[in-house]
């Protein structure tokens, strides 16, 4: 029998209304024995207010799922039980350890196995304590951690946002001290020799980095599912570098090399994979077996490796031909905040000189993607659900991520930002709008086209509609044609 649980051993809704059921006979034959003003019948409520209950019950359960989702369908339960006080004497037994047998020489070391504790015994903490988000697979444990994660890293910020240029230098240095050698050569051309188009130059551009880059947006459609959405992103971010190429030169690129390799071939050809790869996830049947209801070790290895699939996969739409307005808004401030992310990059990397196959550069791009995933899904969930009121707690955690890191970079870029045009900025905010509007306009508007061509019947089923009408026999004196309309 399989079991629903909310995956912290706790009773979940179910487990409620197993109990009212085993409760209510009780219930009904003790209310016969009631007398007195104990049997008077209660005042009757009103019907708004029932209604007014059951609509809070839909937001508090919208909420909840998108926050913290229950685990359906165990097989294992060993895994989704509780083990708290296992996990605590685990914990303690190995800090102790730890504690008493290192050597405590090295002034590095010590600060560096002193930070590794605090870390692991937050996300414990984080394990117990934090939501599942709206993930479950391949376990709420590791979505928990996830999020403790990105705890830490909000603090982080925090904490370096009340530091000096020097000192947060210092503490990279201290991470890598390889970081010294390394600076950003201002002097280095970009896009220079536009006009020499050889298959040698393009090839030299096709590159880790170009694989990288088209990756990324496969990634980036997997999340958004919308083309619309990311092809707004994909233009808007090209005229984006163009803004700010007088401020990081590695911005300046060819027009073949930013129209076609970028645009076309990396973004175009990215977003078409990992639509194509939703398509598929969306026509695909999910039918969960129990791992002990499977014979084969074959089939038992292949049900384990499932486990880092999704459960399911359901259709996303940003946008309706009945969108409001402030959905319609929603939508293009996705936009833009994307763009703001992918900014932080950037200028992170180009601020504090860190050469871009760095191991905190690539750890924070796996980091910030994996976050995105669940803050993605609770955005999309607070914009298209009336029910879902409140923004979930990883899409909020992500919010102030993005902006301290942009506080961050203003902070510790001044002499940088000083060189800003400012009419750039003026025309590159405008720009920003105006596309994110007409591309959120255009798909709403294919949306009301697409609607229309669905709803409308064509000349051969018109055809067969009246032929099916008038062989219908009709009861009484209705005629076939007003028949058809009772349907």
């Amino acid at each position: 029998m399989k079991k629903r649980s909310n995956s912290r051993g706790t009773p979940t809704a179910g487990d409620a209304e197993e109990e009212q059921e085993r409760t209510g006979d009780s219930n009904i034959a003790s209310a016969k024995y009631k007398s007195g003003a104990a049997s008077a019948p209660a005042t009757p409520t009103k019907h708004s207010d029932n209604s007014n209950n059951r609509r809070k019950e839909e937001i508090a359960k919208t909420f909840v799922i998108v926050n913290e989702r229950p685990v359906d369908d165990i097989s294992l339960d060993f895994f989704y039980k509780p083990h708290t006080i296992t996990l605590l004497a685990v914990s303690i037994l190995c800090g102790m350890y730890f504690a008493f047998v290192r050597n405590e020489a090295n002034l590095d070391d010590n600060l560096w196995a002193g930070l590794l504790c605090i870390v692991f015994f937050f996300l414990i903490v984080s394990v117990i304590a934090f939501p599942n988000g709206p993930f479950t697979r391949p376990h709420p444990a590791v979505w928990r951690i996830l999020f403790g994660c990105s705890v830490l890293y909000l603090l982080l910020l925090q904490f370096l946002m009340f530091q000096n240029y020097s000192t947060i230098r210092s503490m990279f240095y201290w991470l890598d001290p390889k970081l010294r050698n390394f600076h950003i050569d201002m002097e280095k051309e970009y896009g220079v020799n536009c006009s020499d188009i050889s298959w040698d130059r393009v090839k030299g551009h096709l590159d880790v980095f170009a694989w990288g880059h088209f990756l990324g947006w496969a990634f980036k459609a997997i999340l958004i599912r919308h083309m619309g959405i990311l092809w707004a992103i994909s233009v808007m971010w090209e005229i984006t570098e163009i803004t700010f190429a007088h401020l990081l030169p590695n911005f300046i690129e060819c027009w073949w090399d930013a129209l076609i390799l970028d645009v076309i071939i990396c973004n175009g050809l990215g977003i078409w994979v990992g639509l194509k790869i939703c398509q598929i996830l969306e026509m695909r049947e999910y039918k969960w077996a129990s791992i002990k209801d499977i014979s084969t070790t074959t089939g038992k290895i292949k049900r384990a490796m499932l486990q880092f699939t999704p459960e399911s996969w359901s259709a996303i739409r940003w946008l309706d031909p009945k969108s409001t307005a402030m959905r319609f808004a929603a939508v293009i401030q996705l936009v833009i905040f994307w763009q703001v992310t992918e900014l932080n990059t950037f200028f992170l990397k180009h601020i504090f000189e860190m050469p871009p196959d760095h191991f905190i550069v690539i750890g924070r791009l796996i980091f910030i993607g994996l976050f995105v995933a669940p803050s993605v899904r609770q955005y999309y969930v607070y914009v298209t659900d009336t029910r879902c009121k409140r923004v979930g707690t990883q899409c909020w955690v992500y919010g102030a991520i993005m902006v301290s890191e942009a506080i961050l970079c203003i902070k510790n870029g001044k002499e940088l930002f000083e060189r800003t045009q400012a009419i750039n900025i003026v025309i590159w905010l405008t720009i920003q709008v105006l596309i994110s509007v007409s591309f959120v306009y255009v798909a709403v508007y294919w949306q009301q086209l697409k609607r229309k061509d669905d709803v409308s019947p064509t000349p051969t089923q018109n055809k067969r509609q009246l032929d099916s009408a008038q062989n219908t026999p009709t009861k009484g004196n209705v005629s076939p044609t007003k028949e058809k309309k009772f349907e």
